[in-house]
């Protein structure tokens, strides 16, 4: 049996916390956005369809927010008793957005309740809408603090560390670091794509099963409008953020690249196996494309991993998860053109024909596809920036804990992720199941309209 190693029990543990809470948070973020597109497409066309599947959604992201809070409550809990060093020197720092995220929490929370009591209380409809505004902003706001920690974590700034004492604090500097602009948007903007194709998937199934009511259809119309948008941006951003591991973080995008020699015309590898001698094996080359995404040039000089210490690059397994993230979100846009060439098809020829049944299939697994391409998306952040817990100052092995039973804590933490997965699972079934939509339509007498 290996010996007992605190710190990889430490990284383990943070590692599952961050993997099942991301599946909570994302959730946590996009859905109001998509709740507030639905009750403005309702209240602006008068058609109770978008109101309902606005009522809908809320009721089932107030089961994601409970879990959420629970999960980010372990993860503030954890990073106290599990990095104990690295809070003692960088957490003076990044104080400041710790404490705005749990205040935009707040804000959230007062108002969905709020949004989620008044429904049906107000003869002017608007004044419930302005209601959930204030949920998009404060989930949102939640995200952009709480990324902004992990940015700093990646270009720390803002202090001046003299020995193991942090002075010269200066807090928006920290917070506002060269990382927070790209990565703060690229995980709204995938928040809020991921959030669109997951409810774009519930939608799709429905039609799969038979139901071509035209709540169903205008909900996918809703949803992968918006998917496809959010997408589309989600690309953009990700460009951007080449451009800057380019500049702040060269090793990292060499380690997802295989990129060993610094060149220029450098090329992009796709795929491919790895051996011993780190010979790159069953790859596709896309020649100058490396240097296009690192600087916007086909000429442009790209670092190799061989300029840096062998003890400070990140474990060459990043490229997988690198190549999953962008092969899965390649594919979403290619998804949401697809559906849009159809819908744009069909409205062209006057035809109000079902959506074929492979589209409905692929965007079915595009909710599941979108969340994967999330969890390989910070699994490339953290383990790219490995060896570092903050960048050029502290290693990972430093800031943990040396206490036992970590491993007991594993065990434990992993339970309860077991028993909040499941029972969130179970409630969200029985809640959409035992109130289905077209119950829900005939107590309030909705018809089925025109189609979309």
């Amino acid at each position: 049996m290996p010996p007992y190693d605190p710190t990889l029990y430490a990284r383990i543990l943070t590692g599952l916390t961050l993997g099942f809470h991301i599946i909570f948070a994302t959730i946590g973020v996009g859905v109001p956005v998509m709740i507030a597109i639905a009750e403005w497409l309702g209240i602006r066309r008068k058609d109770p369809h978008y109101l309902l599947l606005a009522r809908r959604w809320a009721r089932g992201f107030t089961i994601t927010v409970a879990v959420g809070v629970v999960t980010g409550t372990s993860i503030g809990l954890q990073l106290n008793l599990l990095w104990p060093s690295f809070m003692q020197i960088a957490g003076q720092a990044i104080a400041l957005p710790l404490f705005m995220e749990t205040f935009a929490f707040f804000f959230e929370a007062i108002f969905l309740g709020i949004y989620l009591y008044t429904w049906d209380r107000f003869r002017n409809p608007w004044i419930h809408f302005a209601f959930v505004i204030p949920v998009v902003l404060g989930s949102s706001a939640s995200a952009f603090f709480i990324t902004a920690v992990n940015a700093f974590m990646n270009t720390p700034q803002g202090f001046t560390l003299v020995g193991r004492t942090i002075v010269d604090i200066d807090p928006l500097m920290a917070m506002f670091n060269p990382a927070t602009p790209t990565k703060t948007a690229h995980v709204l903007s995938s928040a809020y794509m991921t959030s669109a194709f997951v409810l774009a998937g519930v939608a799709a199934l429905s039609l799969l099963k038979g139901k071509q009511h035209d709540y169903y259809t205008k909900a996918l119309k809703t949803t992968m409008t918006a998917a496809l948008l959010f997408s589309l941006a989600t690309a953009f951003i990700g460009d951007l953020s080449g451009k800057f591991l380019a500049e702040y973080q060269p090793e990292k995008l060499a380690a997802a690249e295989w990129h060993f020699e610094t060149t220029n015309e450098a090329s992009l590898i796709v795929g491919g196996v790895l051996t011993e001698n780190n010979e790159i094996r069953y790859s596709l080359k896309i020649p100058y494309l490396l240097s296009i995404l690192a600087f916007g040039r086909p000429d442009a000089v790209v670092q190799g991993l061989n300029e840096f210490p062998k003890e400070d690059t990140p474990p060459l397994v990043v490229h997988y998860f690198f190549d999953v993230m962008v092969g899965i979100g390649t594919l979403l846009i290619v998804l949401g053109l697809v559906y849009a060439a159809n819908l744009w098809r069909s409205k062209r020829n006057g035809l109000d024909k079902p959506i074929p049944r492979f589209l409905l299939r692929g965007i079915l697994w595009s909710g599941p596809l979108a969340m994967l391409a999330i969890e390989c998306g910070w699994l490339f952040a953290e383990i790219g920036r490995q060896p570092w817990i903050l960048r050029g100052y502290m290693k990972t092995a430093q800031g943990a804990t040396t206490a036992a039973h970590v491993d007991w804590m594993l065990l434990l933490f992993s339970l309860l992720y077991a028993l909040l997965g499941c029972t969130s699972w179970i409630i969200l079934r029985r809640l959409f199941d035992r109130n289905t939509a077209e119950q829900e339509m005939a107590k309030r007498g909705i018809e089925g309209g025109n189609k979309p």
